[in-house]
């Protein structure tokens, strides 16, 4: 009970859960089931898009825990966001299911194909992100307002 307590608590959730988890954020039920995941530890472990609606701070945050619980078990990690599959130790990358690449990440990057196009592209977005978060951040005038046009 306090292994579990502590794990939620590590996730942001221990006071969150005393809601409904209908009023739980897409987020928060993520991370519901991966602790729920976390403290099954299971022998074979299967991850499909687990960090899919988490922001990118706490998806790192959360992809700590389970590169800890994945050690030592077979892992299964089905991803779009591919910073999710970096410390795999192989990557299957599919093109309209069928397999394209495989390899390492870094060994993908060197090939230059499909995983290196994607992993650009995605790299791209989250500095752009990142930019605009800083920028917002340190709007102290109220300038830069996300979703409304500048005013005249």
């Amino acid at each position: 009970r306090r292994k579990a307590a502590k794990l939620l608590a590590d996730l942001g959730l221990g006071e969150r859960l005393n809601f409904l988890p209908e009023k739980l954020s897409g987020g928060e039920k993520q991370r519901v089931a991966i602790a729920r995941t976390i403290l099954k530890a299971p022998p074979i472990l299967m991850l499909d898009e687990a960090t899919s609606a988490l922001d990118t701070q706490t998806e790192r945050e959360i992809q700590g825990a389970l590169d800890r619980v994945s050690q030592n078990r077979t892992t299964l990690v089905i991803a779009h966001r591919l910073s999710t599959v970096v410390g795999a130790d192989e990557i299957l990358v599919l093109d309209r299911g069928v397999v394209a690449e495989r390899g390492r990440h870094d060994e993908l990057l060197e090939k230059g194909g499909l995983y290196a196009a994607m992993w650009a592209r995605q790299r791209a977005a989250d500095e752009a992100r990142e930019r605009l978060r800083e920028t917002e951040d340190d709007d102290t005038l109220g300038v830069v307002v996300r979703g409304q046009p500048a005013a005249e």
